[in-house]
């Protein structure tokens, strides 16, 4: 056996026995409520905490995404903490529409330390907390069941008495069983039945139960059964949404299920959600919201947050904490709309191309149009020694304005991908450029000076290296007639074995209205020349020149 598995060590989390569950088969239709705790939770696990400044910053874009509930501090924990809530409701730099939220712990002096913060808000969230599971109560508290009750009924009711004494401030009280997740289901029950006894909460004065996986210590779908099972029990008591009771998810990402987490619990009957922008937060973090909020999105629900500027978003966040956003983040990483694989580069290339206006977004390997987030289809496709055919021609379409046909890919990309296995790594579309100019528009050879064709004939001159060839030929077109005046002026057996032509409209070319492909054959070896140009019978002349001399 492996010294690094110890027998006893760990045991499955305690979980709840739902064998009637209900959730798998709900459907969610309607977004929850988002609180942002950004400014408390994620401030709490930086190395270097915000200063004012910063938070106000993160505060501002908080507000501009859309969110209407912010936690905003833990104002007892400190001065600094005190004075930015302080700021916050005396500079009035609160919308009306937007609640402020504020956390304490279940202890008296806190308690009248945040209600003073907290004067002068027009709307405001308490949140008071008390830690419920088997291990803090032995452990860190030494209390019973009971004693850990009459503790939070206490604070509760001093949170009530405060806010009585504060009436020009809309106030919503907010309880969490914390570490609820590792707490007994029917102790998370009787403790908060406790609280919302001592609130009396109602449609007029709603309160919010919110039930954190303060450590995520169970799978996902355990999670949605506990918050069923909970869920359930409330409303078998009267605590309804429709009674003024939500419920309310705070999930972190210990086992790297949070986004999961909180589905299945929106799924299982929670109405709310708390986390932070990229899931910043204490270990491995909270609630990403930003995924959470694209995961809806994407199922055709209107979130009422706008992450149309994720990079701007992404910015501010890391100016403001100093954490970054992985490349592979979703939704907001620099690679999550990139490919590199040949085979997803075809399969998203022509998956744009078929695609319609006011169609229902159907592309393979996109599950967001790029767009919507405020990315174009630039950075789609990245070419490196994985890539194919299809994803070259992309960016020789959508950066320099080439269309390839087929044939020229087939040819092209064995010429990059001698480039990639040479040198390595990427090969910027610069650089792909100059590549195919070098190859196809810049080929030293014959050029072409000047042509007539006229009833089936036509007249060529050509140069090469100081030397002036005039030749004639005759044919059904100009191409036919000048692969007929090259026969007869340079001896060349040549044949067109494809041709392809289409409008040039690229901001790096104003000479040219046609790009020209033609592939030649002479003998058993085709190659490709290209042209561009404003006379396509010129163009397509020079083509043919340029593929003989390739």
């Amino acid at each position: 056996m492996s010294s690094f598995f110890i027998p006893g060590k760990y045991r499955p989390s305690p979980g709840v026995i739902l064998t009637d569950r209900t959730w798998p088969e709900a459907t969610l239709t309607q977004p929850p409520v988002w609180c942002a705790v950004d400014l408390r939770d994620g401030n709490q696990a930086l190395i270097d905490p915000m200063d004012a400044p910063r938070k106000k910053r993160l505060f501002e874009q908080l507000v501009a995404i859309g969110f209407k509930q912010i936690e905003v501090g833990f104002p007892s924990a400190s001065q600094v903490e005190f004075d930015f809530v302080r700021a916050l409701i005396e500079l009035g730099a609160i919308p009306d529409d937007v609640a402020i939220q504020v956390l304490t712990p279940a202890r008296e002096p806190h308690i009248r330390c945040t209600f003073a913060a907290l004067k002068g808000a027009p709307r405001a969230i308490v949140h008071l907390y008390n830690s419920t599971s088997p291990v803090q109560r032995r452990v860190v508290f030494g209390k019973s069941q009971g004693q850990v009750i009459d503790l939070a009924v206490e604070a509760a009711q001093v949170v009530a008495e405060c806010a009585a004494a504060q009436p020009e401030t809309r106030w919503v009280f907010e309880y969490s069983p914390e570490s609820f997740t590792a707490t007994e289901p029917e102790f998370a029950l009787a403790i908060s039945q406790a609280v919302m006894a001592a609130w009396q909460p109602s449609r007029e004065r709603p309160c919010i139960l919110n039930l954190p996986a303060t450590v995520e210590v169970e799978p996902p779908h355990r999670f949605a059964d506990r918050i069923e099972w909970m869920v359930r029990r409330l409303s078998d008591h009267g605590l309804t949404p429709e009674r003024g009771v939500s419920v309310s998810l705070h999930p972190h990402n210990d086992r790297g299920g949070a986004a999961a987490a909180a589905e299945l619990g929106l799924l299982a009957g929670a109405h709310r959600v708390e986390g932070t922008l990229f899931g910043n937060g204490e270990r491995t973090g909270n609630l990403d919201l930003v995924t959470l909020a694209m995961n809806l999105h994407t199922q055709g629900i209107d979130t009422g947050l706008d992450f149309s500027a994720i990079d701007a978003v992404a910015r501010t966040y890391e100016g403001c904490t100093g954490m970054q956003v992985h490349p592979r983040h979703p939704y907001a990483g620099g690679l999550v709309f990139t490919a590199f694989s040949g085979s997803h580069q075809d399969a998203i290339r022509k998956g744009l191309a078929a695609r319609r206006d006011g169609e229902a977004w159907e592309v393979p390997y996109l599950p967001l149009d790029p767009r919507d987030v405020g990315r174009g289809f630039e950075d789609l496709v990245r070419i490196n020694g994985q890539s194919g055919k299809g994803g070259i021609a992309h960016v020789m379409e959508t950066v320099h304005g080439f269309q390839l046909p087929r044939g020229l890919q087939v040819d092209f990309s064995a010429i990059v991908q001698g480039q990639a296995d040479r040198h390595g790594g990427e090969i910027d579309p610069q650089r792909l450029g100059d590549l195919f100019r070098d190859h196809y528009l810049s080929v030293m050879g014959w050029q072409l000076l000047d042509h007539h064709f006229d009833h089936g004939r036509i007249s060529a001159t050509i140069e090469r290296d100081g030397l002036t060839l005039t030749c004639t030929g005759e044919g059904a077109g100009p191409l036919e007639a000048f692969t007929a005046a090259l026969h007869g002026g340079l001896g060349m057996a040549v044949e067109i074995a494809d041709y392809a032509q289409h409008a040039f409209d690229h901001p790096t070319r104003t000479d040219a209205q046609a790009a020209v492909y033609v592939a030649v054959r002479l003998g058993e070896h085709t190659r490709y020349g290209v042209a561009l140009g404003r006379d396509p019978v010129a163009a397509t002349l020079q083509a043919t020149l340029r593929g003989i001399g390739a």
